[in-house]
C-alpha cells in the first residue's frame, strides 16, 4: 500500500497538529499523526500516534490513541493502546482504559481505571484512515490482571 505524503514529503502519521490556546473546536478531531491540544475540543479525539492535552487544554469528549500525555482537563473515556501519562495538573472525569499508565501525585481522576493488557482498543493510523464512522463505543471487561477505581480509590480488580 502506498503511503500518502504531505507536500513537504512528511508521511501524515508523522505530522503534529496543534489546537492553540484560545482556539475552540466543536466537532470530532481525527488524525493519523499526533494532536496537541492547548485550547478546547468539544467532541471526540482520535489520533493514530499521540494526543497531548496541555495544562490549559480541555477535551469534552472521548480520546482514542496509542500514547497520551494529559496535563489539562478531560471529560470522557480515554482509550490508550500503549502508554498514558497523567500529570499533577490534570483533571480527568470518566473512564480510563490503558495498557500502561504513569500517574503523578496531585492528579485528579474521578471515574474508573482499567490498566493492563487487553484493557484498550485504540486505533492504528491505518484504522483511522479506513474507519471514518468515529469511535465504536464497545464495552470491554476489566479482566483479572488490571486495576480499577471509582472516585479516585485505586484497587486491584478481582
Amino acid at each position: 500500500m502506498a503511503k500518502h505524503r504531505a507536500p513537504n514529503g512528511t508521511p501524515p502519521e508523522d505530522v503534529i497538529s496543534i489546537i492553540g490556546p484560545g482556539m475552540q473546536v466543536v466537532g470530532d478531531c481525527v488524525t493519523t499523526g499526533s494532536l496537541r491540544i492547548e485550547g478546547t475540543v468539544q467532541g471526540a479525539v482520535r489520533a493514530g500516534k499521540a494526543v497531548v492535552v496541555g495544562k490549559e487544554g480541555f477535551v469534552d469528549g472521548d480520546i482514542e490513541t496509542q500514547d497520551a500525555v494529559i496535563s489539562g482537563r478531560v471529560v470522557g473515556t480515554l482509550t490508550i493502546a500503549s502508554r498514558l501519562e497523567v500529570h499533577a495538573t490534570c483533571r480527568i472525569e470518566g473512564t480510563i482504559r490503558a495498557h500502561r499508565m504513569q500517574l503523578e501525585e496531585g492528579a485528579s481522576i474521578e471515574g474508573q481505571i482499567m490498566v493492563g493488557e487487553g484493557k484498550q482498543t485504540a486505533p492504528t493510523p491505518e484504522h483511522i484512515i479506513a474507519d471514518e464512522e468515529g469511535p465504536n463505543g464497545r464495552e470491554e471487561s476489566a479482566g483479572d490482571k488490571g486495576f480499577s477505581t471509582t472516585s479516585g480509590k485505586l484497587s486491584k480488580s478481582p
